[in-house]
């Protein structure tokens, strides 16, 4: 028996052996009485209706604590230990009210809540304006995919550097997860880009569309700088020029096999490849890569996707080659033949793979 209960005769017989019902009517009665004049009541006398609900209202039916807890989540002086107890209770419709906003739940508390309580609470606790870092860091160490991605949608969540990488990482599976927190304010540059690295191409270009401009920029320097990382080191090659002459092309309508052929027997390795990602819509640098390469099968597909003649695919192939080295006219044609036999659905597929790749 408390003091305060005490003070109340018959009170602490209620307590002890009354039926919830009883319980619940009591506590609403003593619970109107704080509302009604809550915003005046000095801190004893709201310690004073701590002692006396907190005997009371965990006991009391369902729908009396389910109420209670509605009311006492909106007010910034609600009976603290009273709200502490319904917070952690199992009963997520007592316990949620209060995990998504009460003010009167501190740091401690909410931590200590998501450290041992289930995922509904997780949820819940989600929905406030506010998150301390330490307390998404559980969150995100401990929450299911709906709980991390309610979270990360929360502007009102500050994440550390860990629970960003955590949460970085938990994206590389999840593309929804992948736009609420590429849509973040506080998300750095580095986080952006760890970000990008584990992301699908379809992902990148989705959230390229709901992000606002500049952070549209942001993606763009992001994924420059992941392409450039991936190329090995030596001198690169500079394809300014030849997009600029293929470019001109393309505004022209000159843009086809005829050109192909002419930069391909010229040995314009620059021109060549920027005319093959222009006609195959395969990104320059992975083009680069793959021919670039110790085979010149990507040569074939290429040519079997946009329906090159032989001679065309034959000139490619002596400019993979190079000017100081010529094949021998057996190699030339089991090209040849491996050319005829592909099949144009199977070099669909490679380039559509090829299309979606962000590095080799």
């Amino acid at each position: 028996m408390t003091v305060a209960t005490s003070l109340i005769p018959g009170l602490d017989d209620i307590v002890r052996r009354g039926d919830p019902k009883r319980r619940g009517e009591i506590a609403r009665a003593i619970a109107q009485l704080f509302f009604q004049d809550a915003a005046k009541l000095r801190p004893d006398l709201v310690e004073l209706f701590d002692n006396l609900l907190i005997d009371l209202v965990p006991h009391a039916e369902l729908a009396s604590r389910t109420d209670l807890a509605e009311r006492f989540s909106q007010l910034d002086n609600a009976p603290p230990r009273l709200v502490g107890q319904l917070a952690r209770e199992n009963e997520i419709m007592v316990a949620g009210p209060l995990l998504r906003r009460s003010p009167v739940l501190d740091e401690a508390a909410l931590v200590d809540i998501a450290r041992l309580k289930g995922q509904g609470h997780l949820l819940a606790m989600t929905e406030r304006p506010t998150l301390s870092a330490q307390i998404t860091d559980v969150l995100v160490e401990r929450g299911d995919r709906d709980v991390v991605r309610r979270a990360a949608g929360n502007a009102g969540a500050m994440f550390s550097p860990g629970g960003y990488s955590e949460l970085i990482k938990r994206a590389s599976q999840d593309g929804v997860l992948t736009l609420k927190i590429g849509q973040r304010e506080d998300l750095s540059g580095e986080h952006l880009k760890e970000l990008l690295n584990g992301t699908l191409d379809v992902i990148r270009r989705r959230l390229s569309s709901v992000v606002k401009p500049d952070r549209q920029v942001e993606i763009k320097r992001a994924m420059a700088a992941i392409e450039e990382a991936t190329l090995p080191p030596g001198p690169r090659r500079d394809f300014t020029a030849a997009q600029r002459t293929v470019l001109g092309l393309h505004r022209g309508g000159h843009l086809g096999e005829s050109a192909l052929l002419g930069f391909a027997k010229a040995h314009k390795y620059e021109e060549s490849i920027a005319s093959l990602s222009a006609m195959s819509g395969v990104r320059l640098t992975i083009l680069d890569r793959l021919i670039a390469g110790d085979r010149h099968d990507p040569i074939l597909i290429l040519g079997r996707l946009l329906n090159l003649g032989w001679p065309t695919v034959r000139a490619l192939i002596l400019m993979w080659y190079g000017p100081n080295r010529t094949p021998a006219d057996a190699d030339l044609e089991q090209a040849r033949v491996n050319f005829t036999r592909l099949m144009p659905a199977t070099a669909e597929r490679v380039v559509n793979f090829w299309r979606n790749r962000r590095s080799i």
